[in-house]
């Protein structure tokens, strides 16, 4: 499927799909929604709940590397170590990677290192990017995640269920909920109905929380006990 790289309204690029008519990140700023969902949402919540300095981190979604790009940055600030999993079944082009302009936009010019390492590292085993941070990225499909009880968070990015609705149902929220700890947390920038009943169907505890520019609402949701 053809793909481009386009800006977004906060001066972020994303990659959009024209015959799917959907963007790896939101239009409104890809920037701002990756952090305003998985950091400010997820990451920080989880860390003032549990008071870790360790935290193992599930992507659904790897794509672009915006989300483990800024869990890099936000862990090298706070000496909290990250063991980061990061599942795409269809990974981007190194040659669309030289397009993305979020190392300038983030003013991380002195990690510009690490972001493009993310994305040259081999498929299937961790790899060091600094002494609290290892990533691992995993090129499989969604449905063949089998982890029982080993990530604290979860970030839920994969294509919006318009698009490919078999990614938000049931069978998958099961899968994530084995995948997580007890007390584990889930978050994703969608806020369907179907989607927070499926969650809520395989046992986790949902709230609906403000959106990111452009979205009303999005959800986090607990595994709790």
């Amino acid at each position: 499927m053809k793909r481009k790289i386009i800006q977004t309204s906060d001066g972020s690029s994303t990659i959009y799909i024209e015959e799917l008519d959907e963007h790896y990140h939101s239009k409104h700023g890809a920037i701002q929604e990756a952090y305003h969902v998985f950091i400010k949402s997820g990451f920080y919540p989880f860390l003032k709940e549990n008071s870790s300095t360790e935290l193992s981190i599930l992507e659904i979604g790897f794509g672009t590397g915006l989300n483990s790009f800024i869990t890099f940055i936000e862990a090298e600030k706070t000496g909290v170590r990250v063991t980061y999993d990061g599942v795409e079944a269809y990974p981007v082009s190194l040659e669309e990677v030289k397009h993305l302009n979020y190392v300038a936009e983030l003013k991380a010019i002195n990690k510009a290192d690490v972001f493009d390492k993310m994305h040259q590292i081999t498929w299937g085993d961790y790899h060091e990017l600094s002494e609290s941070f290892q990533l691992k990225k995993r090129k499989i499909f969604f449905n063949e995640i089998s982890d029982k009880n080993i990530f604290d968070i979860i970030y839920f990015d994969a294509f919006g269920a318009r698009v490919q609705p078999e990614l938000w149902e049931v069978s998958i929220f099961k899968k994530m909920y084995d995948a997580l700890k007890s007390n584990g947390m889930l978050v994703t920038y969608a806020a369907k109905g179907s989607v927070r009943r499926a969650m809520q169907e395989v046992g986790f505890e949902v709230e609906r929380l403000p959106g990111p520019p452009g979205k009303r609402e999005m959800l986090r949701a607990v595994k709790r006990g």
